[in-house]
């Protein structure tokens, strides 16, 4: 019991690593409304938790502005726009929002972001985004034969082409715009295929997300991990074809694209192999400072853990301030450390995973310890092979020299 107490953070420790005054929130004005119907969407189902989802109030986005900014130590404050599809919200609406940080804003830097499957981007929006200086993130899972396999309209159309129409109009107006690439069954194969296309539609900063669901028996709907009665959803990715496309990737990467190209697992790694934070949640030690503000109000500690028993609270009812430093944020973040199997804080990789996602911790390790992350043999597949070229990059910088200085060397 004692040595598991040593691989425990305690409450005190959790508070230090995770209460933020300095954090982040994703703001979805829209709910989980959306012109699409992707067969792997987590958010659609929230319908079912709200019912008829009406756009965010005026009065209340300004309340959401006004708090976020003021409670926020941040000195460059960033407004995360998601969905659903935010782009439903129409361009007043936009406008609105510029208007209203511009009132709080005072003497701080406010930045936005907004993710967008990109099919309703058009003139008017891209010269909107250009002039208020918007990044923008695009959902896109590569060439059409993978991409159109799960994204589709509701009517069960393809969207490719509605999407590249909006990569156009992005580039047309200088937009700055990144990719976020879900790694489902249809792209099993095809890494190095579906990094080759986002290269050549001008994206130099890209996410890979693993599509690892499963679906609750008695509704279908996207199942939490500690909910009983599921099955694993069909399009989910193989967790070693997942590390296999990662490896892929990586391995032109590391030849070629250092310094020109980024991917968010591979500076992530670096990162962690530096002992600097990671940047993302996933392969971060703790999360919670990561919050999600649905169209109501109502708070929660992750965009994949929005149920009922997980909200924190109303910003009608509850100060911004005293939700985000909430214990039940902290111990929201805790868990991901503290929830893990002993086989995780044995690992030789976990300073590299940590667990990576809560979301994915479907499996039970070899001592029947529950909580095991359903990716692990990919993750892993992954962290072997990348490991003495990290080690190599990493020495490269502890000796102030560039990271990309690794594609002149032969290994």
């Amino acid at each position: 019991m004692s040595e598991l107490l040593k691989n425990t953070l305690t409450f005190s420790d959790a508070i230090r690593v995770t209460k933020p005054l300095r954090f982040n929130m994703m703001f979805k004005p829209v709910g989980s409304k959306c012109n699409l119907a992707c067969d792997y969407c987590y958010y659609l189902d929230k319908v079912k938790l709200y019912g008829a989802q009406p756009v965010m109030s005026l009065d209340l986005l300004e309340k959401v502005i006004e708090d976020y900014i003021a409670v926020n130590d941040n000195e460059q404050i960033v407004f995360d726009w998601h969905g659903g599809e935010p782009l439903l919200l129409g361009l007043d609406y936009f406008n609105k929002i510029v208007e209203f940080q511009k009132k709080y804003k005072g003497n701080k830097c406010v930045y936005n972001t907004i993710q967008t499957n990109g099919t309703l981007l058009n003139d008017d929006y891209a010269r909107f985004f250009k002039e208020n200086n918007f990044l923008v993130g695009l959902s896109i899972d590569g060439p059409q034969h993978v991409h159109d396999r799960y994204r589709k309209y509701r009517n069960a159309e393809p969207t490719f082409m509605k999407v590249m129409r909006g990569v156009e109009l992005l580039h047309r107006y200088a937009v700055d715009f990144n990719t976020l690439t879900t790694i489902s069954k249809a792209g099993e194969g095809r890494g190095l295929e579906v990094y080759s296309f986002m290269k050549n539609i001008g994206s130099r900063y890209m996410q890979f997300m693993p599509v690892y669901e499963y679906l609750s028996v008695k509704t279908d709907n996207i199942s939490c991990p500690d909910y009983d009665d599921k099955r694993l959803a069909p399009w989910s990715v193989n967790p070693i074809e997942y590390g296999r496309f990662m490896c892929d990737i990586f391995d032109c990467w590391v030849k070629n694209d250092v310094g020109t190209y980024f991917v968010n697992l591979f500076d992530s790694t670096l990162a962690n192999y530096c002992g600097v934070n990671p940047g993302t949640c996933v392969y971060s030690e703790t999360c919670g400072a990561n919050a999600v503000l649905e169209h109501n109000g109502d708070i929660y500690p992750c965009d994949h853990f929005v149920y009922e028993e997980y909200k924190l609270g109303n910003i009608n009812a509850m100060s911004l301030y005293d939700i985000v430093n909430s214990n039940k944020m902290t111990e929201f973040g805790i868990d991901k450390r503290n929830a893990l199997p002993d086989k995780c804080l044995r690992c030789k990789y976990f300073s590299l995973c940590h667990g990576e996602c809560p979301k994915h911790r479907f499996d039970t390790a070899e001592r029947g310890e529950y909580g095991l992350n359903s990716l692990c043999d990919g993750l892993m597949y992954f962290f072997s092979h990348v490991e003495p070229y990290m080690i190599k990059m990493r020495d490269l910088i502890f000796e102030n020299k560039a990271p990309k200085d690794i594609m002149k060397m032969k290994l």
